[in-house]
């Protein structure tokens, strides 16, 4: 990594494991609990998180509370390229209900501003 923040690029299909197996029976957590733990994560360069920046491109809960996510970054060369998933992997997980998280980062397709919600282009004065 750069001294001045210019993060190495992070590899397409860069995965971080968070989380363990649920007990059978366990009640599964909702998706909205989901959404909440993923609004919990901020780009530390944009005061918006990242569910509402349209960084998360799919979120999928199994029978078994097991949850994968696919997601990406404003750039690949973020500074925090290679730690955001770890941290949405370990918000995920912290939510009762969830088992095993696996995040996997894509750059396809690219992100745009335009994936964000209208709440975060509020916020970032994208109008």
């Amino acid at each position: 990594m750069g001294m001045f923040g210019d993060g190495q690029q992070a590899e397409e299909g860069l995965q971080a494991l968070a989380g363990d197996a649920l007990p059978e029976g366990t009640p599964l957590a909702t998706q909205d609990a989901v959404e909440a733990a993923l609004r919990t994560v901020h780009d530390p360069e944009i005061p918006v998180n990242i569910y509402d920046l349209g960084l998360i491109y799919s979120c999928d809960v199994d029978a078994k509370g097991d949850c994968d996510i696919v997601m990406t970054l404003t750039a690949p060369a973020c500074p925090v390229a290679g730690e955001m998933p770890q941290q949405v992997a370990d918000a995920v997980a912290a939510v009762e209900g969830i088992g095993v998280v696996c995040v996997t980062l894509t750059w396809t397709p690219p992100w745009r501003p335009d994936m964000m919600s209208e709440d975060a282009k509020l916020a970032l004065d994208f109008f």
